[in-house]
């Protein structure tokens, strides 16, 4: 087969008028004007590859970049002293004590995950874990954040069935458990589902590892599977455009995933990593080698010259600029010093995964790139992987908001007749996004690696770093787009607070956020009006909460059409536990203990999970969010924790309080009898909303007899209002557990369940058996 021919760098200076289709990479006439302003001539075919993935939106940032800069302003001492790694690498990493470190990042696969949902769903969790991988560490745990459209919708099954069975395909295989993560269903993601992976790896301090090129001389190695035609475009074009009314059409552009190679490429990396034979380390995702070469080079402030034709093929008839831009998983590059070189191709070889050297570390600034010794590529790498176009996109105040937020659900009708109570309860129970979710979770392995503490249905899950110490780390993952539409700067602070009271229930300590910011198109200006309220939003909360944001991800062109998504801004928050062994369930285990209500619930129904189930109504300002209260409520439940006072602790989020009642019921099948006149009394609202409402910085915990006067103290001592709700009840002989909320309904764990598991089951059919713990 004849070699292709290259377009060289003199070849473009001698064809200065040659036409290039720039537009077909996604690129617009004036940033191809400003690629030639840089080189001082046309690009080559491959320089305009290069350009073309690593200056669109996916990979350079270009619409967000000034906005993301706000979370670098917003930084106290406070939000430093654990971090170890912050944005700008692969992923961010925090010191979780006992000389360990913890690496964590959440990134979107959306446009794929929906032309194939199969590949795409497991090649979003592949690039994670080697995100993951890069940094060091060894991967232990992946979660996952569903956004699908309506349940009911002929097309939402094929998305479900594909990103559901490509998430547990790849995970399971790798063998890293999955430990939690979210199901939603809306129709406004119908065109656009949100498919976000998030991973996470343990390491020792001294073992991080940065992608920085340095050292004139060192070797750039390729390593992993070989390269081929797959998700070439996938980055420029596929993820940072818009889908047209008529659909997905861009199959090509969505890689295809071998989880056994990247398990191979796990160990080889940690082999290489434990030898010291390996300076810097990059993998090889979205524009992959475009990506590697440049990022590695500019980070380093050095330059590179690679050989192209060294790296191993597939597919012997692609072009240089096919392999600048494919996205074929399993792939990492190195930066090797020469005396190590034999080592480290040692260790490669003895796990079988290819190898190739494609060139040198270089002092003198330039990326250059040559093919069959004709260079095809001469360029400052920072003007690549850096310095890329940056927009201030216009913004405009949506003009529909005011007429949304005056909506209010406070003029929706509600009622203190049991019956109808008793509807909406069970309505609400049964409704697509309160579900029993076990048809999604059943196909992942929550326990392999056996250090799983928590996982589904809890409200964070948790992993064990040190089996002697018991140290552990729990991780959750929120957004409710529903109130993001509403107010995008509260709902995003909204989306913190919740993942944060997840995580403090658990026992655990809020130590450090990431976060996956998924909106429409950036070329919308009230989209970008959103995106930066969430962005002011969620950088502001960090720096009360005292919680710094390690790096993440943006995803735009969620649109179709004119319509774009909810704005969904996914916050992730991981907390350090210092003995798992103390980690507290999200339900109760043993009867004859009280059942306390943490915080105050007002007439909070906007936005709410009862206003969308049972009056298909959107509108009005989301939940108010008292952030300093939220931190007092996370210190009281570690001190309580720490104390060990309460056997169980639930978020109320939504749902409110009686979603939260029949899921802490359901967890271990013991019933409770609850009232509800104390709150009714207490905070001055009716029958529905103290069932219904969902207002924030609210938990219900359990507490066994014994400790009850100690835990009382803890909450006057500690200024939190409690207020005692009920007790865990026995079941009386011969009858089934149940939840009896007085004066309104009875219903039985049984009854409970069956509403719960029905729904996905429904749409999706049989849920498989539960993995064995």
């Amino acid at each position: 087969m004849s070699t292709p021919v290259a377009d060289t760098v003199q070849h473009a200076t001698a064809t200065p008028d040659k036409e290039q289709p720039y537009a077909a990479l996604g690129l617009k006439p004036d940033e191809y004007e400003q690629i030639k302003t840089i080189l001082g001539r046309r690009p080559t075919s491959g320089e305009l590859a290069m350009y073309s993935v690593m200056w669109s939106e996916h990979c350079s940032y270009k619409s967000s970049k000034i906005y993301l800069r706000r979370f670098g302003q917003k930084v106290s001492d406070e939000m430093k002293e654990r971090l170890m790694v912050g944005m700008g690498q692969n992923a961010g990493v925090v010191d979780v004590g006992e000389g360990w470190a913890v690496t964590f990042k959440v990134e979107s696969h959306n446009h794929p995950s929906y032309i194939e949902p199969f590949q795409g769903a497991a090649t979003g969790v592949g690039g994670i874990v080697r995100d993951i991988i890069s940094m060091g560490a060894r991967p232990v745990a992946v979660m996952d954040q569903l956004r699908f459209g309506a349940i009911d919708n002929p097309d939402t099954a094929r998305v479900v069935h594909g990103v559901t069975s490509g998430i547990s395909f790849y995970a399971n295989c790798l063998g890293l458990p999955n430990i939690g993560g979210e199901t939603v269903f809306d129709a406004v993601y119908q065109g656009n589902p949100l498919v976000n992976a998030l991973a996470v790896g343990v390491m020792r301090h001294e073992d991080i590892k940065l992608a920085n090129a340095t050292g004139a001389g060192n070797k750039v190695v390729l390593f992993g599977a070989r390269t081929g035609g797959d998700g070439i475009g996938g980055a420029s074009i596929l993820a940072s455009d818009t889908f047209a009314d008529g659909g997905p059409t861009k199959r090509p552009a969505v890689q295809v995933g071998d989880p056994f190679a990247e398990k191979v490429l796990i160990e080889c990396c940690l082999e290489l990593y434990k030898g010291e034979l390996v300076e810097a380390i990059q993998d090889l995702g979205a524009a992959g080698i475009s990506c590697a070469t440049s990022e590695l080079a500019a980070n380093g402030g050095s330059g590179m010259r690679v050989d192209l034709e060294n790296v191993l093929l597939r597919d012997p008839s692609l072009t240089p600029e096919e392999i600048l831009m494919s996205e074929s998983q399993e792939r990492m590059m190195a930066i090797v010093a020469p005396e190590k070189l034999d080592a480290f191709l040692a260790v490669t070889g003895k796990w079988d995964v290819e190898t190739s050297v494609l060139g040198e570390v270089t002092g003198d600034g330039r990326l250059q790139i040559f093919w069959h010794g004709e260079q095809i590529v001469d360029v400052d790498p920072l003007t690549v992987a850096v310095d890329g176009p940056v927009y201030e996109r216009p913004v405009a105040y949506p003009t529909w908001i005011d007429a949304l937020q005056l909506d209010s659900a406070a003029t929706l009708p509600r009622t203190d007749d049991p019956a109808v109570l008793t509807e909406q309860f069970t309505a609400l129970l049964g409704s697509a996004n309160l579900a029993d979710t076990s048809w999604v979770t059943n196909q992942y392995d929550y326990y392999v690696m056996g250090n799983t503490a928590l996982s589904f249905p809890d409200d964070a899950g948790m992993i064990r770093v040190d089996e002697e110490s018991g140290l552990g780390f729990a991780i959750a993952t929120d957004c409710n787009g529903r109130y993001c539409q509403l107010d995008p700067y509260a709902g995003a602070q909204l989306a913190l607070a919740e993942a944060y009271r997840n995580v403090a229930v658990t026992g655990a300590v809020p130590t450090a956020v990431t976060d996956c910011l998924n909106f429409g198109s950036p070329e919308n200006p009230e989209v970008m009006w959103q995106f930066g309220q969430a962005v002011d939003g969620l950088a502001d909360a960090c720096l009360e909460l005292g919680v710094p944001v390690t790096g993440g991800n943006v995803s735009f062109y969620n649109q179709t059409g004119d319509t774009p998504i909810f704005p969904t801004p996914v916050v992730g928050v991981l907390g350090i536990i210092d003995d798992v062994a103390r980690r507290i369930p999200s339900g109760w285990q043993d009867a004859g203990e009280n059942i306390y209500l943490l915080g105050i619930t007002s007439t909070e129904l906007s936005g709410s999970a009862w206003a969308g189930t049972v009056h298909g109504h959107l509108g009005g300002r989301p939940p108010a969010v008292d952030l300093a209260a939220e931190r007092r409520l996370a210190e009281l439940i570690q001190a309580a924790s720490q104390q060990e006072l309460v056997s169980s602790a639930h978020d109320l989020s939504s749902g409110g309080l009686g979603q939260a009642l029949a899921e802490a019921v359901m967890r271990f099948g013991v019933g409770a009898r609850v009232w509800l006149r104390e709150i009714m009394e207490r905070d001055g609202v009716d029958a529905a909303t103290a069932l219904f409402s969902e207002s924030t910085g609210r938990v219900i915990v359990s507490v066994p007899r014994e400790e009850d006067v100690k835990f009382r103290g803890l909450c006057e001592g500690r200024g939190y209002p409690v207020l005692r709700i009920g007790v865990t009840d026995p079941a009386a002989d011969g009858d089934e557990p149940a939840l009896e909320v007085q004066d309104v309904f009875t219903l039985t764990v049984p009854e409970l369940r069956a509403i719960s598991q029905a729904t996905l089951p429904a749409a999706f059919g049989a849920t498989v058996a539960e993995p064995v713990g």
